[in-house]
């Protein structure tokens, strides 16, 4: 097993590995450089000599100089060996890669007082230092991710001589995905051959192409409020325009729904059923079976979302499976249960849709990755996914209930008690600004995600969304109770 150590974000448990001993070489080199024991244009240490100092292998040496020349640390010249590239280049390179190494960003942050719109959160959870907490992150932490059965399944992929590890995928992706994929939804109801079965690098890529393929600038479409904050990011880069009906804990509001139709005649529903983002509500059959009426009477297609299928118990209704894929489209992705670092996502529409959809696809990526696709099967097929499922949803309901409990303590108010999943929707009391809430638990270390970057209507400003899997360190709690009293307190 790899040394590890705990890096200066000890609060925080990060435990990272320790340097390899190609690291160890690279990181010496950079060093001597940063001393100026080796100045531009110098030449390096010979690889024989470097490993004999290092007490290393020629072939650690050979890779270490090897990935300073890519990093623009080194420059190689044929028989002569490895120079000290240009000082600039060479330092700024050295900051770069102490990053993936240590694992802690040496790059500034966003900026924390930018404004507040449906990427804000993004931003934050992504760029922020290692060590912050992210309760309002969309993700699990990645402890809790099958991590040892993608690297297994990585191993026999490498293995295989069957596996494609450089070629271009077919257009429609990994057949035997498809094959999977297509039983899969008809668990849930969902008749879909695999020739109905669009493969794509992930669940935004497959709703991108949606767009493309459905709508024309100036479109109108609706989604929820609050919705996923980044239905309204992607809507606002096909030019269309957005308008929301309020969520309710059985599904959308129908009278609401009813008139919206009736006012602005959309093109485009955009939703989540199963698990609903953010509230983590689910959509009750009565209410699918009117939405889809009207949806017939208006003329409206819908996307429906399924990204967090697999964190349920018990299925919830889909609109597909009861409308046979004739107006509703299914999207769906691996990201959130599996893996975020190999994108592999799905679209299930009507046959008649599947070629231009296709075309679409080649003409904006060229087809999607087969080396995701094949892992994403191995660990469908062998059962893995299956049992790490059984328990990462005990695990989840048990950090359910227990962020249910901590928040109910402090203050907040469920807005619903979700079914299954890792998302929860909650109101500040005494009509707390979230978003404030939110910058001051930034600047302490903490994401949280103010309800106002869900709602089109900017009607959310009391609520947060909880990821109850990124809520169990107590300086959640400590940091949360903190802002909510500075934000409490008039300037």
């Amino acid at each position: 097993m790899e040394d590890t150590h705990q890096t200066a974000g000890g609060a925080a448990g990060r435990i990272v590995p320790a340097l390899t001993r190609v690291e160890q070489v690279m990181q010496a080199v950079r060093e001597r450089i940063a001393a100026r024991a080796l100045a531009a244009g110098a030449r390096v240490p010979s690889i024989r000599a470097m490993s004999e100092q290092m007490g290393v292998s020629k072939s650690t040496v050979v890779e270490a100089y090897e990935r300073l020349v890519a990093e623009g640390a080194l420059a190689a010249r044929r028989g002569s060996g490895f120079f000290v590239a240009g000082q600039g280049a060479a330092l700024a390179r050295g900051k770069i890669g102490m990053v993936g190494m240590s694992g802690m960003s040496t790059m500034p942050g966003p900026k924390i007082d930018r404004a507040i719109d449906p990427l804000w959160l993004t931003r934050q959870s992504l760029e922020t230092d290692a060590r912050a907490l992210r309760p309002g992150c969309g993700w699990l932490p990645a402890a809790w991710l099958p991590q040892e059965a993608v690297r297994r399944a990585l191993r026999a992929i490498a293995r295989d001589p069957r596996a494609q590890l450089t070629d271009y995928a077919t257009p429609l992706g990994l057949p035997a995905l498809r094959q999977q994929l297509a039983w899969r939804l008809g668990q849930h109801g969902i008749e879909a051959a695999p020739e109905q079965i669009v493969l794509t690098d992930g669940g935004s890529q497959a709703l991108d192409i949606l767009c493309r393929f459905l709508l024309e600038p100036g479109d109108t479409v609706v989604v929820d409020d609050p919705c996923y904050f980044n239905f309204q990011a992607l809507l606002g880069v096909h030019r269309v325009q957005v308008v929301s009906v309020p969520y309710t804990p059985t599904g959308p509001d129908l009278a609401a729904f009813e008139r919206v139709l009736a006012t602005h005649r959309p093109r485009l529903y955009v939703t989540n059923s199963a698990i609903h983002n953010p509230t983590g509500a689910t959509l009750a059959p009565a209410i699918a079976h009117r939405l889809l009426k009207l949806a017939e009477e208006h003329d409206l297609l819908i996307v429906e979302d399924d990204i967090f299928a697999d964190f349920e118990t018990d299925p919830a209704p889909r609109l597909a499976a009861f409308d046979g894929l004739a107006r509703v489209v299914t999207i769906g992705s691996f990201s959130k249960t599996m893996t975020a670092a190999a994108r592999c996502g799905y679209i299930a529409a009507r046959a008649d849709w599947i070629e231009p959809l296709v075309d679409l696809k080649l003409a904006v990526s060229f087809g999607n990755g087969e080396l995701a696709a094949d892992l994403v099967q191995r660990l469908l097929v062998d059962g893995t996914y299956r049992r790490y499922l059984d328990g990462l949803r005990a695990q989840l309901a048990d950090a359910m209930g227990e962020t249910l409990r901590r928040l109910a303590s402090a203050g907040l108010t469920a807005w619903t008690r979700p079914q299954a999943g890792m998302l929860l929707w909650a109101q500040l009391p005494g009509g707390l600004d979230a978003a404030q809430v939110a910058r001051e638990a930034l600047a302490h270390g903490v994401v949280l995600a103010p309800g106002n970057v869900f709602s089109v209507t900017r009607n959310a400003a009391s609520f947060l969304r909880f990821n109850v899997s990124q809520c169990n360190r107590p300086k959640v709690y400590e940091t949360l109770q903190r802002a909510m009293e500075r934000a409490a307190t008039p300037a």
